[in-house]
């Protein structure tokens, strides 16, 4: 729902500079994971006022993170911005930052309109698109808004996904998929290459569509446990597909604080803003805590497989939030880093 770069890109680098991110190595060894947040898209405690997204993205890149995401809705339970217009806004006032979507609803558009917004995003931002995709419907209602039928969209998604790096690159394209026939000229400007895919989803079929399509597997609202099965299963089909493992990365709704009643009462009002459930629905899979906590518990998913998360900060002061993330995020990637040192005899 909230779900390449430059500088400090996983995998090693293709021909025109990008990172490749689906190099992957025969057994898992934990790195230092990179650690992005989700930029205040969203107003789900319906405070009001001007949007913080351009100040959100100047100070997540100076904090050092590596990546900012927006959620993509066109209705939803709380006020949203249009995603691919707080990206443009961020790639304006930002040098460094990955400028992500997580995720797009990419079955919501026309395929090659899509495009023509990506590849407007990577050029103003000097080539730093990541691109989260999935299939939404939680909410119906924005797909009646948008004219496409609710159970279209798993298929909308995977015609899009098969043509979506012919229209990112230039190609013309005439094909005719399960639900849709996408008929285009050539787009210009192109990027040389796309960017990594990165597929959203927990279930069997998002699995499936990762190994077939993804650079990156994106689920949330999983415990580490579960994310080390889910990873073996990818592996299986990724290789069926003959292509490498997809890495992981996760989307985690957290919260830093010492004060749990408050920590709760603002993450219970944000989850109900924004998700129209209650935080005792996701508690096992929200992180409220420390700096100390917050690091140790993230650790455990990275011990399970996790390279990457995108961190939703709850509660009505994102900005806040930020400095005590960064804080987490320099603890976790050091601590990870020192760790992976010791284990080699480096």
């Amino acid at each position: 729902m909230q779900a390449v770069t430059a500088g400090g890109e996983p995998g090693g680098a293709m021909a025109d500079g990008r990172a490749d991110p689906a190099t992957t190595e025969e057994r898992f060894e934990p790195a230092a994971p990179r650690v992005g947040v989700l930029l205040p898209s969203f107003d789900a405690l319906r405070t009001g006022g001007p949007p913080q997204i351009v100040q959100a993205a100047r100070l997540g890149e100076e904090l050092g993170f590596d990546a900012a995401w927006v959620g993509d809705h066109l209705s939803c339970p709380a006020p949203g911005l249009d995603a691919p217009s707080c990206l443009a806004a961020a790639a304006a006032v930002t040098g460094r930052i990955g400028l992500g979507f997580s995720v797009m609803l990419l079955g919501l558009r026309q395929p090659a309109w899509a495009a023509k917004q990506l590849v407007t995003i990577d050029q103003l931002s000097g080539g730093r698109l990541l691109l989260g995709v999935g299939v939404g419907g939680e909410f119906p209602e924005e797909f009646d808004a948008a004219g496409v039928p609710l159970r279209q969209r798993g298929a909308r998604l995977d015609d899009s996904l098969a043509v979506l790096g012919d229209l990112l690159t230039g190609m013309p394209v005439d094909h005719r998929g399960r639900v849709l026939h996408v008929r285009s000229p050539g787009l210009e400007p192109a990027m040389t290459a796309p960017p990594p895919i990165y597929v959203g989803g927990r279930g069997e079929v998002a699995l499936s569509r990762a190994a077939r399509h993804g650079d990156v597997w994106l689920p949330m609202w999983l415990t580490p446990a579960r994310i080390a099965e889910r990873r073996e299963t990818l592996a299986a089909l990724a290789a069926e597909e003959g292509r490498p493992t997809p890495r992981t990365a996760l989307l985690v709704l957290v919260r830093v604080g010492r004060d749990r009643d408050r920590d709760e009462a603002e993450a219970e009002a944000h989850i109900r803003g924004q998700y129209r459930m209650g935080l005792e629905s996701i508690s096992r899979w929200t992180l409220l805590d420390d700096v100390e906590g917050l690091t140790e518990r993230l650790d455990e998913f990275v011990q399970a497989g996790v390279g990457e998360f995108l961190m939703l900060a709850l509660g009505s002061r994102p900005l806040e939030q930020y400095e005590l993330l960064a804080e987490v995020r320099s603890r976790l990637q050091s601590g990870v880093a020192r760790g992976a040192v010791e284990r080699t005899g480096a």
